[in-house]
């Protein structure tokens, strides 16, 4: 597929420089380069300036929001010349600010540091994605991904002790047994399913009323992707497919998946839904699909943008799929 590395959070092209991680030394050059940037994220959300486009706001290192991070930088990579962290500060507790809808499916709540340049704020990645130029919307999912990480695993899963932070945030070893720990991302399949002129969607009873997307499920232990993608429509939808082919993967960082985008046929049209994995299951046809995401089908709201869900249904409408 020629256009995959277009899906949002896919194709920055920022320099992780790995090799950079190794020596603390290393390290604390790169934050006292003058050009070097740290991007502030408080519950997960980055902080971003401006209207359209969006762009991240970093912070220079010693910036007074630095005092509530929970750890030393993260390092992200270089884009060109400028190092870039991350700095988890969810410490800090705004005043006087309704949080009521944090961790909502869309959370629309902002938050504003004290101090913090007018047009600065914390808002959710998923609102904001489509937003972002290329590269800080992957320097956004790396922190996201990389922050979340170090929030749920703290502690060693051999011997249970803390461990703590290495290799500029990229590792944690345990002082107690001496293992080292990797950030993970779990592989997920989701499914473009096609018969003639219609493709299988699905919805999830904690997505908002009406929305449908393609369906998706975990990667087995000693599964393929394949046999991941056959297992996963079958037991959601009833329905057989053939072959199964690579169309186009992206990082979503909520809390830490790699989306393998695949499309296969399906044998049949028959839909037999199992309630424990989904809520419905439905055939569109193309004319449907179109209308939906031009919001000409009432009570329907389709994937949204940003979503790889999204991206390999325009691609499937535009005839562009090879």
């Amino acid at each position: 597929m020629r256009t995959a590395e277009q899906v949002t959070f896919g194709g920055g092209g920022i320099d992780r420089a790995a090799f950079r991680r190794c020596e603390a030394s290393e390290q604390a050059r790169l934050l006292a380069d003058p050009r070097a940037r740290v991007l502030p994220l408080w519950r997960g959300k980055p902080q971003v300036a401006g209207e359209t486009p969006l762009a991240l706001a970093p912070v220079a290192p010693g910036h007074a929001c630095l005092a509530h991070a929970t750890m030393a930088p993260v390092f992200l990579g270089l884009d060109g010349e400028t190092p870039w962290f991350a700095a988890d500060i969810s410490g800090w507790e705004p005043e006087d600010v309704d949080t009521a809808t944090l961790g909502a499916f869309l959370d629309p709540s902002e938050q504003r540091f004290p101090g913090a340049p007018d047009n600065a704020r914390f808002a959710e990645l998923r609102r904001i994605m489509t937003q972002l130029s290329p590269i800080h919307a992957e320097l956004a999912a790396t922190a996201r991904a990389l922050i979340e990480w170090h929030r749920a695993h703290r502690f060693c899963a051999r011997c249970g002790a803390e461990s703590a932070p290495a290799q500029a945030g990229w590792q944690r070893d345990c002082p107690a047994c001496g293992a080292s720990h990797f950030p993970r991302t779990d592989p997920v399949v989701i499914m473009l399913i096609t018969h003639g002129n219609s493709v299988l969607m699905g919805r999830s009873p904690q997505w908002p009323e009406g929305m449908y997307s393609l369906l998706a499920g975990f990667v087995e232990p000693g599964e393929t992707v394949e046999a991941a993608v056959r297992r996963e429509v079958f037991e959601e939808a009833g329905v057989r497919v053939g072959p199964v082919s690579y169309l186009a993967s992206q990082p979503w960082p909520f809390p830490a998946s790699l989306m393998l985008g695949c499309h296969s046929r399906a044998l049949g049209r028959e839909i037999t839904i199992d309630p424990k994995e989904i809520e419905d299951a439905r055939w569109m046809s193309r004319e449907e699909m179109l209308a939906a995401q031009a919001g000409d089908l009432p009570g329907l709201l389709p994937a949204r943008p940003g979503a790889i869900a999204r991206f390999l249904l325009d691609n499937w409408l535009a005839d562009r799929l090879e």
